[in-house]
């Protein structure tokens, strides 16, 4: 497949073009002195200096801070003064102490979850799980034996003070040395931030669930459709959308339209920058600390090569664009071979706004931002749930993604091979809108709105394990969790319970491999 041209001449110290939403308004080049910013996350630093050695104790404390964006002041809640927080860096092997203080005299409590992380129970961080939380004025020590190397993050689990700027990024050395070679080393963390309390985008949404969303179909929108597909269809198709109380076009619950979207805590006219010489091999570490967004990236101009995911090595795929969803991670390994600049362009999955940031031969150079793409419009096949417009306005609900070509099992799925799987106990149960009965093979696809572009975009169906799999292939047992949910009202849980109905903990015997087989009902 063809890559993307860079898509016009670099420049120097020229901002960037407005698009749309709040965080990509155009102010001048260099705001980033104007407020406290890690040193790692700082163009003017880790550029030249690279990044923080390892080391085996850290102190943070959790406080409020005055944070600038664009000429606009805010308050968050920072760590150690600065959003993002430290770059933590450890080592495989070290026993290590991070000692967290909550400086929030307002909030009952405050936390540390390290995402992804292999740590004793009372070390996770999470409070009402695993420990009651960081109260006002107190320190937590926590203290674990590090298993694992590879990229990840850490943040708040209090709240939703990780929404307003509880979180950092964390990076743990391997004890036997890297996985494969590099010259240059940088995080790129890409997070969303907005001048809006979270508590009340929270309130917002839960009240009218497309609150932020200005990208609505309209009526002009159903004429166009009619004429495509024909009045019966295009009403056949709305109603079905109707009847699951969603919206095709709800693909972010909180927009550009609120939010500023941040690479390492850089706004897009801030334009965070890392520095290469031509012809190094430059490793990025792309962590996406989102509360709510999900990002497409990819550097127009240069291929990619992806080399780890969420902390795990696979084998090299090279593409030209991927989709990182929240909490994920992806190492990629980029070889600039130009003296010119490159656009770092992660475009929110909504097009409702971008991150962006510069790899450079040199400070102060610019390349050309490519403009937003389209918002995509989801299908009902995209959901599974093609059946729909073929059983009609008489369709049972628990019937949804039923009937018999529905029900031809995909080798390629896996399960359900235990328990019969979850349906609701009584019509119309409100906490569970629908139920997909037989999902469909996705792993394979690149997602919503990606793969028309004529250029390679990476799939899950790509990723596969570099290190030796220690599980047996056949699990001794099986259970099937269903992941149930109404979506406009914000209610999510386990097969159809909230975490308190539950009866208690799913039990299994510690010498089994046990596989879980996961279905998603919206």
């Amino acid at each position: 497949m063809k890559q993307e041209k860079n898509p016009g001449p670099w420049k120097r110290d020229v901002p960037p073009p407005i698009s749309a939403g709040d965080g990509n308004r155009v102010v001048p080049s260099g705001l980033q002195i104007s407020f406290p910013l890690p040193l790692w996350a700082r163009s003017d630093q880790r550029g030249v200096l690279g990044l923080p050695p390892a080391q085996s104790r850290y102190d943070l404390t959790i406080g409020y801070s005055p944070i600038v964006i664009d000429g606009r002041k805010g308050i968050s809640t920072g760590i150690n003064g600065t959003v993002p927080g430290p770059l933590v860096r450890l080592r495989e092997g070290d026993e290590v102490a991070l000692n967290v203080t909550n400086a929030l005299q307002d909030t009952a409590h405050s936390s540390i979850h390290r995402h992804g992380i292999l740590v004793p129970f009372p070390m996770d961080g999470v409070p009402g799980i695993n420990f009651p939380g960081i109260r006002p004025g107190e320190t937590y020590n926590y203290r674990y034996k590090v298993k694992q190397a590879g990229t990840y993050w850490y943040h708040s689990h209090s709240f939703l003070q990780e929404q307003s700027g509880t979180y950092g990024p964390l990076i743990i050395d391997p004890k036997d040395g890297e996985p494969f070679p590099f010259d240059r080393d940088y995080v790129v963390v890409l997070s969303d931030w907005s001048f809006e309390k979270p508590e009340t985008i929270f309130r917002h949404i839960n009240l009218l669930s497309h609150y932020d969303n200005y990208q609505q179909r309209t009526f002009g929108d159903f004429i166009d459709d009619i004429g495509e597909q024909g009045f019966r269809a295009t009403l056949a198709e709305r109603m079905a959308w109707g009847r699951m109380r969603m919206s095709p076009v709800d693909l972010a619950d909180v927009t550009g339209a609120t939010y500023t979207y941040l690479m390492n805590g850089n706004s897009p006219a801030m334009n965070w920058t890392a520095l290469f010489n031509p012809g190094e091999t430059v490793r990025l570490r792309f962590i996406n600390a989102g509360a709510m967004s999900n990002f497409d990236v990819r550097i127009p101009g240069l291929d990619m090569d992806v080399v780890m995911v969420d902390g795990k090595a696979v084998r090299p795929v090279k593409v030209h664009e991927f989709r990182i969803g929240v909490a994920e991670t992806y190492d990629v390994l980029v070889r600039p071979t130009e003296d010119r600049p490159f656009t770092l362009f992660a475009e929110s999955l909504d097009r409702s706004g971008y991150a962006r940031g510069t790899l450079a031969p040199e400070a102060g150079l610019e390349a050309a931002v490519p403009g937003l793409r389209p918002r995509p419009v989801r299908k009902l096949a995209d959901l599974g749930m093609g059946m729909m417009l073929d059983m009609g306005d008489g369709m049972n609900h628990d019937m949804m993604g039923g009937g018999d070509r529905a029900a031809r099992h995909d080798p390629r799925i896996p399960g359900p091979n235990g328990p019969e799987p979850f349906l609701p106990d009584r019509k119309n149960v409100s906490n569970v809108a629908m139920v997909v009965k037989h999902p469909r093979y996705r792993l394979d696809e690149p997602g919503l709105g990606l793969g028309e572009d004529g250029w390679r975009v990476l799939t899950y169906q790509n990723l596969v394990s570099a290190e030796p799999q220690v599980y047996a292939q056949t699990p001794d047992r099986e259970m099937t969790i269903n992941i149930t949910a109404n979506m406009e009202r914000y209610m999510f849980s386990f097969d159809g319970k909230k975490f308190t109905e539950h009866p208690g903990p799913t039990s299994f015997a510690t010498t089994n491999d046990c596989g879980s087989s996961w279905s998603t009902t919206p």
